[in-house]
């Protein structure tokens, strides 16, 4: 195969600590640092979420600016994705960072459940989020949790909710969610590709699914997505070192299947991104 893998690195997410993993960076210099080893490493996108002083999930948009300038100044290309996910903020506060124009952010079009709660994604806060996602000239990224998210996104992009072509990613392995299985990977596969035969796709695997998850992306042609915000663990015994070991061992599956690992300008090139300068 000689299409490109585009490898995003999830570095922090809203819910690991330290405690977890002394890897899991939290300060806003923390992060700059672990994604700039990950970059180095081989991914090309970053996905970010902040944290307060206490080291609690926020959405606050000074807090995103100061993790995004940073990253442009010392990750020079790598496409910047911010999060809007409700772990961090309520309603409409989860995209109060829109305005500063990063190459893309994350969006769930539909809800779903989490391990202890309602992962909630009104129509309306989606439909918001959507526009303004437009407005800004931001990218989105489609986190499927479920088969109906994919089929929601492909009706937004019908009737110019969102852009297209789509970038979807299909998430597996929360509990109480979609399971890493492997004929409901290939099913989403088939209903993207008929349903949306333009967009391009990712994956997601958490826990002990992602290096799973890695592997079916990467051999059936698609992109994929590592990290500690999704698994802080290499296996059962051993503590992932960094964000950037995981994305070393993404890497030697992209060998294994002679899939080159896309630069920061090919991955901008696959998704229609502006360039960086802009």
């Amino acid at each position: 195969m000689s299409n490109p893998c585009i490898i995003c690195v999830a570095i922090t997410g809203s819910l690991p600590t330290k405690d977890n993993n002394p890897a899991v960076p939290i300060s806003v210099s923390e992060q700059i640092e672990s994604a700039q080893e990950a970059f180095e490493a081989g991914a090309s996108i970053v996905h970010c979420h902040v944290r307060d002083d206490e080291g609690k999930p926020t959405s606050d948009p000074e807090r995103f600016a100061r993790l995004k300038e940073g990253l442009e100044e010392h990750c020079p290309g790598m496409i910047v994705q911010l999060s809007t996910g409700g772990r961090s903020g309520a309603g409409r506060e989860r995209g109060g960072m829109l305005p500063l124009r990063p190459d893309m952010a994350s969006l769930s079009v539909g809800s779903n459940n989490f391990p202890t709660r309602v992962y909630e994604n009104s129509p309306d806060l989606v439909d918001w989020l959507a526009s303004e996602m437009i407005a800004h000239d931001v990218k989105p990224e489609i986190e499927a949790f479920d088969l109906g998210h994919i089929v929601q996104a492909t009706r937004m992009a019908a009737d110019g909710r969102l852009k297209a072509p789509l970038y979807v990613q299909f998430v597996m392995g929360v509990k109480n969610s979609m399971p890493a299985d492997e004929p409901i990977f290939d099913f989403y596969i088939e209903t993207l590709n008929r349903l949306a035969p333009d967009a391009q796709w990712c994956a997601a695997g958490i826990g002990p699914a992602q290096i799973v998850i890695n592997e079916w992306s990467i051999a059936k042609g698609g992109h994929t997505r590592t990290g500690l915000e999704d698994n802080v663990r290499l296996d059962r015994k051993r503590l992932a070192p960094s964000n950037a070991a995981l994305v070393k061992r993404a890497v030697e599956i992209c060998d294994k299947y002679e899939r080159p690992v896309a630069t920061w300008q090919k991955a901008r090139e696959i998704l229609q991104l502006r360039n960086p300068a802009e």
